[in-house]
């Protein structure tokens, strides 16, 4: 199998950088970040139609974004993530590494996450401002659904916080496969499920959803119907220009607005039932 490298440079690096790739979702291979853009890989034999039906959809008018590619050699993909991966800690209380990273002494919360595929790492504004806001909820005996696990981040965050119970569901299979795993390497019990939002049939105390505005518009009224009275809803994967849609349809929803955290553009919105 032959793969072409794709390079992606900004005229205005952020938020773009981090739109484009989350758009891109599981299109390509893998990405590369680099100082203007990213790199990334995608079989030769994929039709790649959809990268320029991608950059004239209108959320990149206000940017310049300029591609090339070059045909390349089979590489492992996740010794190429290996080489760009630096471990993450957020507030000084939540430490994210790879197995292969030193551990830190005296950290409140430390995990360890193999990606493989799978999206989820803490480096995204989005992951980091979910584990920032979530450090301040009380998840103690709790039932927590994360929604879109990717890597399942999240949902091993909220067992470490002490939640009775927690389910993944993402209906990608390396997700699933990633979750189980990663799961297994923090020594906690989540339920994985793979599949759409639709396989969820419990209710729980705090849903968490950082997945994109398209999908969060579409699940909220399904996210609401899952969720205990008095739950929290964490939502994120929006930028800080799509607030009042997302809120709009919370409120239609009898969710309250309880707070908003905002880094590099991106939002973690919480509210309550």
């Amino acid at each position: 199998m032959n793969f072409l490298e794709y390079t992606f440079t900004f005229s205005e690096l952020e938020p773009w950088r981090d739109i484009l790739i989350a758009h891109f979702g599981e299109e390509f291979e893998s990405f590369v970040e680099t100082e203007d853009g990213f790199l990334a890989y995608i079989d030769e034999s994929k039709n790649q139609d959809f990268i320029e039906e991608m950059l004239k959809n209108e959320i990149f008018n206000e940017v310049e974004i300029n591609f090339s590619f070059q045909k390349i050699e089979n590489k492992n993909w996740n010794e190429e993530w290996e080489k760009d991966f630096q471990p993450i800690l957020i507030d000084d209380k939540i430490y994210i590494r790879a197995e292969f990273h030193p551990k830190i002494e005296n950290i409140e919360y430390e995990i360890v996450i193999q990606p493989k595929m799978s999206f989820g790492t803490g480096h995204h504004s989005t992951t980091y401002l979910m584990m920032e806001t979530m450090y301040s909820i009380d998840f103690q005996n709790k039932k927590v659904l994360d929604v879109g696990c990717g890597t399942a981040i999240l949902a091993i965050f909220a067992k470490l916080k002490g939640a009775a119970y927690t389910e993944g569901v993402d209906i990608d299979e390396w997700s699933y496969v990633n979750s189980i795993e990663n799961a297994e390497r923090n020594m906690v019990e989540i339920t994985v499920k793979k599949g759409e939002i639709s396989l969820v049939t419990e209710k729980f105390d705090i849903i968490l959803a950082n997945i994109n505005k398209n999908i969060l518009l579409n699940d909220i009224a399904t996210y609401c119907k899952h969720l205990n009275q008095n739950g929290i809803l964490l939502l994120s994967g929006i930028m800080e220009k799509d607030f009042e849609d997302i809120d709009e349809v919370c409120v239609k929803n009898n969710l309250v607005f309880v707070k908003k955290e905002e880094k590099n553009q991106w939002l973690c919105i919480q509210y309550q039932k």
